[in-house]
C-alpha cells in the first residue's frame, strides 16, 4: 500500500494498548510494518521512544512517515482515516460513534486499572512465595 511506506510501531508485548493498534493495523490488511518492541523493564527508555513521544515517553507510538502518532485510541482514529477501506472502525452517526468513544474510554480508566491491580498483586505474591 502507498500509505504503509515507512511505517513503524514502538510496542511491547503485553500491552492492551499496543494490541489495540496491532488489531487496527490487521483489521486494515497493514501487514508491513517495523514492529519494535520496547524493553520496558529498563528505567531507561529507548532513543527513538523518546525522541518520538517526548511528552509521555510511552508505547504505543505510530510511526507514518517520520511523523509520530502517540495514544492508542488516536492512533486508530488515524489508521482508521488514513487506509479507508471498506469499513470504518466508528459508526458514521454521531451518536452511535459517541458511544464507541465512551465505551473504549471506559476500558481504559476502569478495565486497565483492575487488570493493573491484578497483574501487581500476582506479581507481588509470586515474590513471597518464591522469597
Amino acid at each position: 500500500m502507498a500509505n504503509d511506506k515507512q511505517l513503524i510501531m514502538l510496542d511491547y508485548w503485553a500491552s492492551m494498548f499496543c494490541m489495540r493498534v496491532k488489531i487496527a493495523l490487521a483489521e486494515k490488511g497493514i501487514t508491513d510494518y517495523d514492529c519494535r518492541v520496547e524493553d520496558l523493564m529498563n528505567e531507561k527508555k529507548s532513543p527513538l521512544l523518546q525522541e518520538m513521544n517526548p511528552v509521555h515517553k510511552k508505547i504505543p507510538v505510530l510511526i507514518h512517515n517520520g511523523k509520530p502518532i502517540c495514544e492508542s485510541m488516536i492512533i486508530v482514529e488515524y489508521i482508521d482515516e488514513v487506509w479507508k477501506g471498506e469499513c470504518s472502525f466508528l459508526p458514521s452517526d454521531p451518536y452511535q460513534r459517541s458511544q464507541s468513544r465512551f465505551w473504549a474510554d471506559y476500558v481504559d480508566k476502569k478495565f486497565y486499572p483492575a487488570s493493573l491491580k491484578l497483574w501487581k498483586s500476582k506479581e507481588s505474591t509470586e515474590r513471597e512465595t518464591d522469597g
